[in-house]
């Protein structure tokens, strides 16, 4: 049930983060969660959403505002629902997003190693890819924070500016496309600019508006109209330009295509592999290590620098074709599967152990029957990537079961203003 700010005021004192962005406070017995607010500060507020155990509720004015409190430089911030905490300074972003993580796990039975180390970078102007919703008189915005509704923006200081500054040429030809487009995906290695444009609309002869489209936007070297956003087979309509270019991250050249899974973080990405590739022990064996959810390769192509044979696991074409591409003439194989088929398949084939194991799975993580298959490989050493705490604590509870000990646990700050986090859990066989 959703309540109208008709109510008299609250006072509200503010507890601690929880991950969504939230802060909670406690009324009458009740879990309260309140957006843009800080641990102890003391706000007025309104219930905006009353529910059985818990409410929502909106922050009026900071009664008492934290020391930690910051005023955010985007003029969007509160209505956009892009960022979650430009209102705190970075070191305290970093805090909280340490809590939050260290709480989660710890609620889900996983003994934690001491501490949790963090890796960060520049906090501005990072994210190498944006995807933004067009309204349907062409303005570019993101969804509203607290509704489904467009909030259109004249600026987004987290993205890279190169993709801003495209997004503001490619605007104005978007209420001229043959079809219309709902949402406008934008790329960037850098220099070279990919865009993905969405439409629900059937088919339509929209190749000759690409063409004409594509010289108009100086940094971007490929077009594509696809309709919706069909995951692992998008439909595409039109395209125009070469559908690549080459991304460079941690010394490596790396193909990537529109639609490839490919990290976020311009600025913190060389550190982010190299942490991962740096927790293979110095005197362990080198013969096979495994890359399962390998994406286009991002940990893979350096694994073959260290390993006589790498296998890269990925079912998404998109990424399979690139991955096959940047293995190529190295020790790595692409392999075309999810990786609960390639488990499943090498659990009757009993292939060689691996003696270093890679995963990176999608929110979804890694689910119980992932967790037994790996289990019954007795990998010695395995790095697992994730990017969402709930499902971490859930698989690394499983996996503590089936004698992994969780050696050591990293906060990789890839999405900063935001309460996303990244995590590097590197686990050993006991």
């Amino acid at each position: 049930m959703t309540l109208a700010p008709t109510q008299p005021p609250l006072t509200l004192t503010l507890e601690k983060p929880v991950y969504g962005g939230d802060c909670l406070a406690r009324l009458d017995g009740k879990t309260v969660f309140v957006p843009l607010t800080l641990p102890g500060e003391t706000v007025s507020a309104h219930i905006t959403e009353q529910k059985r155990n818990f409410a929502r509720a909106e922050a009026d004015s900071i009664l008492t505002p934290s020391p930690h409190r910051t005023a955010p430089p985007c003029p969007h911030f509160g209505t956009c629902g892009g960022c979650h905490l430009q209102h705190a300074d970075y070191p305290t972003q970093l805090a909280l997003k340490r809590q939050v993580l260290a709480e989660t796990l710890t609620r889900a039975g996983v003994t934690l190693p001491d501490p949790i180390t963090i890796l960060s970078a520049e906090p501005w102007a990072y994210r190498n890819r944006i995807r933004l919703a067009v309204t349907p008189s062409g303005n570019l915005g993101y969804r509203s924070r607290r509704s489904h509704d467009i909030t259109p923006i004249s600026q987004c200081p987290i993205a890279a500016p190169i993709l801003w500054e495209t997004a503001q040429l490619l605007a104005p030809h978007l209420p001229s496309a043959p079809v219309p487009i709902a949402e406008v995906e934008l790329f960037t290695n850098g220099t070279q600019v990919l865009v993905t444009l969405f439409t629900s609309a059937e088919a339509a002869d929209t190749q000759p508006w690409l063409h004409h489209l594509l010289p108009t936007l100086p940094a971007v070297t490929s077009l594509r109209l696809q309709q919706d956003d069909a995951h692992l087979h998008p439909r595409i309509l039109a395209h125009s330009g070469d559908p690549a270019f080459l991304y460079t991250a941690a010394g490596f050249p790396y193909r990537v295509e529109h639609g490839s899974f490919f990290q976020v973080n311009r600025f913190l990405l060389d550190t982010f592999v190299a942490h991962v590739l740096n927790s293979i022990p110095a005197a362990s064996p080198t013969n096979l290590a495994w890359d399962l959810y390998a994406g286009v390769g991002l940990f893979a192509r350096p694994l073959t620098q260290r390993f006589a044979r790498v296998l890269a696991v990925e079912p998404a074409p998109t990424s399979f074709a690139a991955l096959r591409e940047n293995l190529a003439n190295t020790t790595g194989t692409a392999i075309g599967s999810t990786t609960l088929d390639f488990l499943r398949r090498n659990r009757q084939e009993r292939e060689p152990r691996p003696d270093f194991l890679v995963l990176d799975p999608p929110r979804a993580g890694l689910g119980d029957e992932v967790c037994t298959l790996l289990a019954a490989i007795h990998t010695p050493v395995m790095a697992y990537v994730s990017c969402d705490p709930a499902t971490l604590a859930r698989d690394l509870a499983l996996l503590a079961r089936e004698r992994f000990q969780l050696a050591s646990i990293t906060l990789a700050d890839l999405f900063p203003n935001t309460y996303h986090l990244e995590t590097i859990a590197i686990l050993a066989r006991r």
